[in-house]
């Protein structure tokens, strides 16, 4: 079981949550710019690879459309003491794919096997995967699957939909089985992890038993829900009393909105609208917690609504 890669989500501070309150069995990072993390603008970009020892193992996922930048990153990696490295062969974000990163590799097999190679040089013997999609204008799995299973990875992370498809229609399971047999022919060392609309434990068990891989990765269904891979269900009280740690942890990494922040405040409002959300009220404490500007306004807005519960 994992936790999806997500940019302005799956942060450090969102990360540190699930290692208290239900850990996965391995957890990735944002991803991150081969091509800056090169550059004089490292810095601010490292932000987005803080981690702690309690969240291992962690794997650093990275992006780019540069073979030769993904052999120089590695170094870099191994330095700051991830688990693994892992390429972008998704995101579906077309400032990104006009680098020719991303789910523009789908459309490039043959640059898409330079890069993983030029991962492997530098990784110095970390374990390299990939995330990708089915597809990209429609369903490619049995030429693109099988020209990432045969550069040896250690594990391949696909969405089943393709990059058109985005997230607007279902995932596609039912392509599970070819892209297993996919792998027992080419690569069977190579794990095998599915996603898409999977928002519980029990489905993701249920479609890694059904689908034959070796286990998911799970994005928008933790929203919310540091206890998702506990299986817990939390309390209003408990959702609330964790989404104010969430924002005061976020404040203390980040900034809030002033001059020195690292990232804007305005990436909590994402997480408002889940940990508010299935119960009496929600949609008027939701609406007040867009307007905080940071974790005291929180704090103060979440207080009197749980006040007025208890009045």
């Amino acid at each position: 079981m994992a936790l999806a890669p997500m940019a302005n989500v799956t942060d450090a501070a969102f990360r540190r949550l699930f290692a208290k309150y239900g850990k996965p069995d391995v957890t990735w990072t944002e991803f991150v710019s081969v091509e800056g993390l090169l550059s004089k603008g490292r810095e601010k970009l490292l932000v987005d690879f803080w981690f702690t020892e309690a969240e291992r193992p962690i794997v650093a996922q990275i992006f780019g459309g540069k073979p030769e930048q993904f052999e120089e990153i590695g170094p870099l990696i191994r330095e700051l003491g991830f688990d693994g490295i892992d390429i972008n062969m998704g995101c579906p974000d077309r400032s990104i794919e006009r680098s020719g990163a991303a789910a523009a590799l789908i459309k490039d097999p043959a640059r898409a096997k330079e890069i993983i190679r030029a991962a492997k040089r530098g990784a110095g013997g970390l374990p390299v995967s990939v995330k990708t999609r089915i597809g990209y204008n429609r369903d490619q799995t049995e030429d693109w699957i099988p020209a990432l299973l045969e550069e040896g990875l250690d594990a391949l992370s696909v969405h089943l939909r393709t990059r058109k498809e985005m997230s607007d229609v279902p995932a596609r399971w039912e392509l599970a089985p070819r892209i297993r047999a996919l792998r027992d022919k080419l690569a069977p060392q190579t794990l095998l992890l599915g996603n898409g609309d999977v928002d519980s434990l029990e489905l993701a068990r249920s479609r890694t038993e059904a689908s034959g891989f070796d286990g998911v990765m799970i994005g928008r269904g933790i929203f919310g829900n540091p206890w998702f891979f506990s299986g817990h269900a939390p309390s209003v009280e408990e959702k609330l009393a964790v989404m104010m740690e969430h924002t005061e942890l976020f404040e203390e990494l980040f900034g809030s909105n002033g001059p020195k922040r690292l990232k804007n405040f305005d990436v909590m409002k994402k997480h408002y609208k889940a940990y508010a959300n299935g119960f009496d009220g929600a949609r008027d404490l939701r609406a007040r917690l867009m307007d905080a500007g940071d974790a005291a306004g929180v704090r103060r807005i979440t207080e009197e609504f749980l006040a007025s519960l208890s009045s």
